[in-house]
């Protein structure tokens, strides 16, 4: 049986932690304090979980004591930033979190401790009855078995991830870890050390080595999301270990081979990502083995019922509340667009669940939110000072291509990236609040805790 140190202050944030560690498996123990936590390693724990933050120092502190070497090391954050990010994973941490901690997101730093509680076959419902979904359920039972790289196109909120985690639980690799990399979400200066890992030494602060995650899904599958993100020179050493079965670490000239099924997503079409020079046409080409389209909910006749009814049982059995929708309610979710997809309509129904006060959800409840214009005047130009980083390059274009959009959908759009990729930015950045206050866009909305839409 694993066994996990969480290492909080907070004593909420310890109890969540906990009781989701236990469901999985784990026994737990806990310590408020660097001394405390160093107090707790005879016996060294398989996973240790860490704020950042601690009453006598940072908690990455631990990596130096030599927890690193014995310990998946995941820091978790309330006060995220590039930097700190960058100086946990280079000294060692496996994860890097941020609060509120998204369940998925855990689970899958813990993937290599947590034994798949449902066999082949019995994997997580895609949830419709339109025609469209019966044939994408069709074709995953058909593919999942077959040794075979895939390609999820979809919109954003689709649910790519949900599918590709149904691929490998229905496969016969279901019993070997899932892992999923967000490939628009890490820094382009790591994103080479996590898909391949690295040596000791082999760049400043690599304190110690670190299997990347193509070591850590061996004999299972790879999710690589938002394929079309990675920078175009390690898309060629991505096709190279696709083609060979073999990684090399960062800083080493010896090949490890790896069994791993990759299951690439993205949000674009592809052949336009190739000819806008985002993808590589021959790993387009190695990657589409068998593609997958992915509806969007407007053409999903029906199944807005459907999925809004889901996620509202989802928060009754959490809250052990008794709600439920009016037709009223049900008729006017039919009735919208949902350019945001299934995540936009879970987000709605999370927000109608909590602003209800009775046990009826009703018609004024599940209202949309429409854009709010911006009020300042719009300009399209920028001055850009010579010298400027290219890091503060990017995030002055960012924010400020925001304040003159209406929706960061749009946004997301004239910058050519997934509203995603902009929101990780953003949060990279410690500005999702700043913009909420300026009132130059609608609140930002973060994912799912239950991770079952992309």
């Amino acid at each position: 049986m694993p066994h996990a140190l969480i290492v909080d202050d907070d004593a909420s944030s310890v109890m969540l932690l906990s009781r989701l560690l236990e469901s999985h498996g784990f026994t737990t123990r806990s310590a408020g304090s660097l001394a405390e936590a160093r107090a707790s390693f005879d016996p060294f724990p398989d996973s240790c979980l860490v704020e950042l933050e601690l009453p006598d120092g940072e908690g990455t502190a631990l990596l130096e004591d030599g927890l690193g070497a014995q310990t998946d090391f995941i820091v978790i954050t309330g006060h995220a930033s590039i930097e700190s990010s960058v100086d946990a994973l280079r000294r060692g941490a496996r994860d890097y979190l941020t609060k509120p901690v998204d369940r998925a997101n855990l689970e899958r730093a813990l993937a290599r401790f947590i034994v798949p509680a449902k066999k082949r076959g019995d994997a997580s419902p895609l949830i419709g009855t339109s025609p469209e979904m019966q044939q994408l359920a069709r074709t995953i039972r058909r593919v999942a078995p077959a040794e075979v790289t895939v390609l999820i196109i979809g919109e954003s909120g689709t649910g790519k991830e949900l599918i590709a985690s149904r691929l490998h639980a229905l496969s016969a690799r279901a019993k070997g870890p899932y892992l999923a990399l967000n490939c628009g979400a890490v820094s382009p200066n790591l994103i080479e050390s996590e898909l391949f890992g690295h040596e000791r030494g082999s760049f400043t602060g690599a304190t110690r080595q670190h299997a990347g995650y193509f070591e850590r899904a061996h004999g299972g599958s790879l999710f690589l999301d938002e394929i079309t993100e990675m920078p175009l020179d390690l898309q060629v050493r991505l096709l190279r270990v696709l083609e060979t079965r073999q990684v090399a670490r960062v800083g080493s000239s010896e090949n490890v081979a790896v069994n791993v099924r990759v299951i690439a997503a993205t949000n674009r079409d592809p052949h336009d990502a190739v000819r806008q020079g985002r993808l590589r046409e021959d790993l387009l080409y190695r990657l589409q083995v068998v593609p997958i389209e992915v509806p969007p909910l407007r053409n999903r006749a029906g199944d807005v019922r459907l999925l809004a009814q889901h996620f509202l049982a989802q928060l009754n059995r959490a809250a052990g509340t008794p709600k439920s929708f009016s037709e009223a309610a049900l008729a006017r979710l039919e009735g919208y667009h949902w350019p945001g997809n299934v995540r936009e309509l879970h987000n709605l129904v999370q927000r109608a669940f909590v602003l209800s006060e009775g046990p009826l959800i009703t018609h004024p409840h599940v209202h949309r939110p429409e854009a709010h214009v911006v009020a300042t005047a719009p300009t399209d130009t920028i001055r850009i000072p010579l010298g400027e980083p290219l890091s503060r390059v990017e995030e002055r274009v960012i924010l400020h291509t925001l304040r003159n959009c209406r929706t960061q959908e749009e946004a997301a759009r004239i910058l050519g990236v997934s509203t995603k990729t902009l929101y990780n930015k953003l949060r990279l950045y410690g500005r999702t609040g700043a913009l909420r206050k300026e009132g130059s866009m609608p609140a930002i909305e973060g994912d799912s805790v239950w991770g079952t839409t992309d």
